[in-house]
């Protein structure tokens, strides 16, 4: 047996050591005839239950190769941005919006040869209401009345109140309510505690096998590939097995790339990317010059926990804003490369011209109340000072003041250390020497919690933050959460963190995506699982009006835009979590094996193996004729 599969079984995380051109793969699997992709490491590698939490990980390929709904956005928008997937239509509201119709597609199959019905979508619905845990439980629970089921192909969904945007639960830019199989779950005692495993599959791909120690999972094309929605509008897909590996550090990422044994990269470090493209004539990446990344409509912030003291008064929240240096966060995380966000939206798809243009003259005249005096606190010179600040190592960068808006940012919140001390001390702190006291007298801690080597980026800008913090008198210490990063924040297990709470449709300006879950109904007591996406448990009822009233609007309505503002002034004077920037992916590509990867001259599908847009990449992916064979 081969060096290189010797390895392959024994763990896919070894693969740094395999020789760069290797034929075979996992258990003989053919090298040109996988797509190995950095995945995380499952803590409970048996877990496939996509609709309960159980510790495993629904983003080793579970989300993006087996499970569908009923339609999908590419986050990078453009014409084609919808996509009818399970439904045959999009959704039929009646004029009021308290109904909603869905007619399916015929001819979908389960991977173990029964049909899909809309039995399936009845009980998705119905079984996460009977069970308070599920994934999408909250939402179905508050929305949902009733259904009707007139035809094996057709669900009418009675809504308790008016509600223009109860189709987005089913509509997938990074996830959504993903059909169960009835046929299966129905024979389970309790769905929370069933692990289905192995999973059905209702799309492309079936389990073909995986590392207990949760290292590696791989999926292969279903016989009958052609019974599922992706067959329907893809056609056959040339990637016949795709790996998902947990792959190391991003310099152990870096260097396997450079093996050509990990085809796409979620993420690496800034530097990583600079020199993987400077070097290696067989990556490709989103963008051909500076940045390369993929800017995600995601947006990395300070996560506050709401229900701890005191960072349930923004007198202090907005001290701590005006405590950091946005600058050096840039510099530190990404080595420059950010694009700053002083508003809860990231500036990327159709954003900057839907609110970032519009908003500038309100941020550049808006005043905070410091206790002392009132103040003006946005810059909108800092994305052009970051640039001229990289613009020596690449001097490629442009000078046009358009360009460097949509490339580093429309500006951010000065660094305002005087005004910081008056907001402190209006809300009742003192100052020991260099220590800041609480108004209990003891001092003031903070605990910045960041994942790690997952997202490199976003931890580096947690060690800066907490500097920055420390330096003006508060101890903050960063806490590395590795793995349990997203369950201790979904359980209210932290401080503060960096992590993101505000993620958009991209390329469309309704806000609905995050801002619907935020509504005051779905906030859950420390403790229990908070549904997605209000990490930060912000509540309040002039945000409860504004979510009411998007959801009277139908979703393309023109009024869709000035409601989002009103949401961004909200959330400025506010501030439950600080914005920072865009979620510039660095996700490099190798063209060794596989070709025809989205880019910004392409962008067909989602870029980040996590997303489950991925599956448009998947089948969308050429074999390269130059392979080794």
């Amino acid at each position: 047996m081969s060096l290189f599969k010797k390895i392959a079984i024994a763990a896919v995380a070894s693969m740094l050591a395999l020789p760069a051109l290797a034929q075979d793969f996992i258990a003989g699997i053919p090298r040109n005839e996988a797509l190995i992709i950095q995945g995380p490491t499952a803590q409970n590698a048996d877990w496939f239950n996509i609709w309960a939490p159980g510790g495993g990980s629904n983003t080793n390929g579970l989300q993006q190769l087996t499970t569908d709904t009923l339609w999908f956005i590419n986050p990078e928008g453009g014409p084609d941005a919808w996509q009818n997937a399970l439904a045959a239509e999009p959704p039929i509201y009646n004029d009021d919006f308290t109904e909603m119709t869905v007619k399916l597609r015929e001819g979908i199959f389960w991977s173990d040869g029964v049909e899909f019905t809309a039995d399936d979508l009845v009980y998705t619905v119905q079984t996460q209401i009977d069970h308070p845990g599920m994934g999408w439980s909250a939402p179905f629970s508050i929305n949902v009345a009733s259904m009707e089921q007139p035809d094996r192909n057709t669900v009418i969904f009675k809504l308790k109140a008016p509600n223009s945007r109860f189709h987005t639960l089913f509509t997938v830019r990074w996830n959504a309510a993903w059909i169960m199989p009835k046929h299966v779950f129905e024979k389970v005692e309790d769905p929370l505690a069933f692990n289905n495993n192995p999973p059905i599959s209702l799309s492309a791909y079936v389990l073909h096998n995986y590392d207990k120690a949760g290292n590696w999972a791989i999926w292969k094309l279903r016989d009958d590939w052609q019974r599922t929605s992706i067959g329907m509008d893809w056609g056959q897909p040339e990637v016949k097995y795709v790996v998902y590996a947990a792959s190391g550090n991003p310099e152990a990422r870096v260097i396997a790339q450079r093996n050509h044994n990990l085809d796409v990269i979620n993420d690496i470090a800034p530097e990583g990317m600079f020199s993987i493209m400077r070097d290696a004539p067989s990556t490709a990446a989103w963008l051909p010059g500076f940045p390369f990344a993929h800017p995600d409509p995601t947006l990395p912030s300070v996560l506050f926990n709401l229900q701890k003291e005191p960072f349930n008064n923004k007198d202090v929240r907005w001290a701590l804003t005006l405590l950091i240096d946005i600058r050096a966060v840039a510099l530190g995380s990404y080595r420059g490369a950010a694009n700053l966000s002083a508003l809860a939206v990231p500036p990327t798809g159709s954003a900057p011209d839907d609110y970032f243009v519009p908003m500038q003259d309100w941020l550049a005249n808006f005043e905070l109340d410091t206790g002392a005096r009132t103040i003006k606190p946005y810059d909108p010179g800092l994305a052009g000072q970051l640039a001229n600040m990289v613009r020596g190592q690449w001097p490629d960068i442009p000078t046009d003041e358009a360009q460097l808006q949509r490339m580093f940012g429309f500006g951010w919140w000065k660094q305002d250390v005087q005004a910081a001390t008056e907001l402190l001390q209006k809300a009742g702190f003192t100052k020991n020497g260099n220590q800041w006291l609480k108004p209990d007298g003891t001092p003031f801690e903070i605990r910045v919690q960041v994942e790690g080597d997952a997202i490199p980026t976003l931890a580096r800008a947690g060690t800066v933050i907490a500097q920055q913090w420390s330096q003006a008198g508060i101890k903050a210490t960063v806490d590395v959460a590795g793995p349990t990063h997203g369950q201790r924040m979904g359980t209210g297990d932290f401080e503060t963190a960096i992590f993101w709470t505000v993620e958009t449709w991209g390329g469309h300006p309704d806000l609905s995506f995050f801002l619907d879950s935020y509504r005051s109904d779905f906030i859950k007591p420390l403790g229990e699982i908070q549904p997605p996406r209000n990490l930060q448990r912000w509540e309040d009822p002039r945000l409860d009006e504004i979510i009411d009233k998007n959801r009277s609007l139908a979703f393309d309505s023109q009024e869709v835009t000035a409601l989002g503002i009103d949401f961004l002034k909200l959330a400025v004077e506010e501030m439950p979590m600080i914005p920072l920037m865009a979620y510039n992916k660095f996700a490099p590509f190798d063209t060794t094996y596989w070709t025809n990867y989205p880019s910004a001259a392409n962008p067909y599908a989602a870029s980040g193996p996590f997303w489950s847009n991925l599956r448009y990449m998947v089948v969308s992916l050429k074999a390269n004729p130059d392979a080794p064979k």
